[in-house]
C-alpha cells in the first residue's frame, strides 16, 4: 500500500508540538505537511511565521484538506471535544493526553468504530518506547501473564536523584522542574495520576481490561522520604514507582501502580532518570524488555510521528483483546508485602494486617514489613496521610493460595496445628 498525503491541523505548540514542528521538518520521506496549528494564546512569541497560527479550533475541525489531527494540549477536557468532533467528521486522530484517553476510552473505541476512522496514541503511554503497538501486534495471540514496569518519566527522575544523590523529595522535584521534566503543577505525576492513566490504557491493549484508575490501586511518590532511600541503599535495593499487571492463578487480573524496592537482580534496578522500561511475560515468548525515554519534547515527538508514519498506511488499532477475550475482569483477591515506613507509629493500623514480619522503632522514623490484603489498601486511606510512606517489597503479591500455605506454615511453626 502506497503512503498516502497527510494533511495534518496542530492542536498545540508547546514542548511537544514545538517538538514534532522540529523533527517533522527532518524527515522528508514522510508525506506529511502541517497546514494549520491551533493555540490558545495568539500574541506569544514564537520561532515561527504567525500565518501559521489560529486561535480558532474550526479553521482545523472544518478544513475538509485537513485529514489528520494532531492533538498535543494539556487541557484533557478540551481535547477529548477536539478529538471526538475530529472522529466524527471522519479525520484520523494522534494524541499524547493519557488523562483524556483514559477517562472517556470506552466511548473513543465507539467514536472510532462508528466513524471508520483511526485514533493513535503511542507517545500516551512511555513516549519513545513503542509499547501499544507492540501489545497490539506481538502479543495479540500470545497470551500475557503479565506487564510491569516504569512508566512516569518525571517520578523516576525525582527518585533518581533522591537515590543516588541524596536530594531531598522538594530539591529532587525542583531539578526535574528546572530541567523541564516535571510540570509547573506536578500533582498528576508525583501523585501517581500520570502512571495510573497509563496503565489503565496499556491494561486495555494487554488483557482487553478497560477500566478508569479508580478501578486499581495506585499512589504516587510523595510520601517516599530520604530515610527510605538510605535504607533502600543499605540493602542495595532501589526504590521505583512501579505499573503492575498480573494474571492471577483464578484467571482474574491484578493491577496497580505503587513505589516499590527493586533488587539488583531486576531488569528495572538500572532504569535511571527519565527513562521508562516496561517488561512483559507471556506464555511462549516469556519475557521481553523494553526501555526508552519517558520524558522530553523530542522522544515525545518521536512516538507522535511514528503514529503520523502509520497513518499513512491506514494503520489503526484493531482492539482484538477487547473484542476477543472479554472475560478477564479486575480483582483484589490477593496479598502484598510492604514496607512502611511512619514519623508516628500511631498512624498506622496494624489491625489492616495478616501479619507483621518485620519491625522497628527508630528516633524520628519507625518502620515495619507486614503483609496485608490488597482490598484493604482500596478500602483505607490511612497508608496514603502525610508522614507514612508505603512501598511494595520485591516479589510484593502473593496469590490466595500462596497465602494459605504460608500461613499454615506460620501456625505448624508457632506450635497450634
Amino acid at each position: 500500500m502506497a503512503n498516502k498525503q497527510l494533511h495534518i491541523g496542530l492542536f498545540g505548540f508547546g514542548v511537544v508540538g514545538k517538538g514534532l514542528y522540529d523533527v517533522l521538518h527532518t524527515t522528508p520521506t514522510l508525506q506529511a505537511t502541517i497546514k494549520k496549528i491551533v493555540i490558545k494564546q495568539a500574541d506569544k512569541k514564537r520561532s515561527i511565521a504567525n500565518e501559521n497560527f489560529s486561535i480558532d479550533a474550526d479553521t482545523i475541525l472544518n478544513d475538509e484538506t485537513i485529514n489528520v489531527v494532531v492533538e498535543l494540549i494539556d487541557d484533557a477536557d478540551a481535547a477529548f471535544d477536539i478529538v471526538k468532533t475530529a472522529l466524527q467528521k471522519g479525520k484520523s486522530v494522534v494524541s499524547a493526553n493519557k488523562k483524556m484517553i483514559a477517562e472517556h476510552f470506552e466511548e473513543l473505541l465507539q467514536l472510532q468504530q462508528e466513524n471508520k476512522t483511526a485514533l493513535l496514541y503511542e507517545a500516551a503511554c512511555c513516549a519513545s518506547m513503542p509499547i501499544v503497538r507492540n501489545l497490539e501486534e506481538y502479543y495479540d495471540n500470545d497470551l500475557l501473564k503479565s506487564i510491569r514496569g516504569i512508566i512516569n518519566g518525571s517520578t523516576n527522575f525525582i527518585l533518581t536523584k533522591i537515590q543516588e544523590e541524596q536530594l531531598d523529595f522538594k530539591a529532587a522535584l525542583s531539578l526535574a522542574q528546572q530541567l523541564g521534566f516535571a510540570e509547573s503543577n506536578p500533582a498528576l505525576d508525583i501523585g501517581g495520576f500520570d502512571a495510573a492513566n497509563k496503565l489503565s490504557i496499556l491494561l486495555a491493549h494487554s488483557f482487553g481490561v478497560i477500566t478508569k484508575p479508580t478501578g486499581f490501586i495506585f499512589n504516587g511518590i510523595e510520601q517516599v522520604s530520604l530515610p527510605d532511600a538510605i535504607l533502600a541503599k543499605e540493602k542495595k535495593q532501589k526504590i521505583k514507582l512501579v505499573a503492575t499487571a498480573k494474571k492471577l492463578e483464578n484467571g482474574k487480573l491484578a493491577a496497580f501502580v505503587l513505589p516499590q524496592f527493586i533488587t539488583q537482580c531486576d531488569d528495572l534496578y538500572q532504569v535511571q532518570n527519565e527513562f521508562n522500561a516496561l517488561t512483559t511475560e507471556s506464555t511462549f515468548a516469556d519475557q521481553h524488555f523494553f526501555k526508552g525515554k519517558g520524558a522530553g519534547a523530542f522522544p515525545t515527538a518521536s512516538a507522535v510521528l511514528s503514529d503520523i508514519s502509520a497513518l499513512g498506511y491506514d494503520y489503526k488499532y484493531e482492539y482484538k483483546k477487547i473484542f476477543h477475550q472479554t472475560d478477564t475482569e479486575l480483582s483484589n483477591d490477593f496479598y502484598l508485602t510492604v514496607f512502611i515506613s511512619t514519623d508516628d507509629l500511631t498512624k498506622i493500623d496494624k489491625a489492616n494486617f495478616e501479619w507483621i514480619e518485620e519491625s522497628h522503632n527508630e528516633f524520628n522514623r519507625s518502620w515495619l514489613i507486614a503483609v496485608i490484603h490488597a482490598e484493604k489498601l482500596a478500602g483505607t486511606a490511612w497508608w496514603r496521610q502525610e508522614g507514612v510512606s508505603l512501598i511494595l517489597c520485591p516479589d510484593a503479591i502473593i496469590e490466595t493460595v500462596e497465602y494459605k500455605k504460608i500461613s499454615k506454615r506460620s501456625l505448624e511453626l508457632a506450635g497450634v496445628v
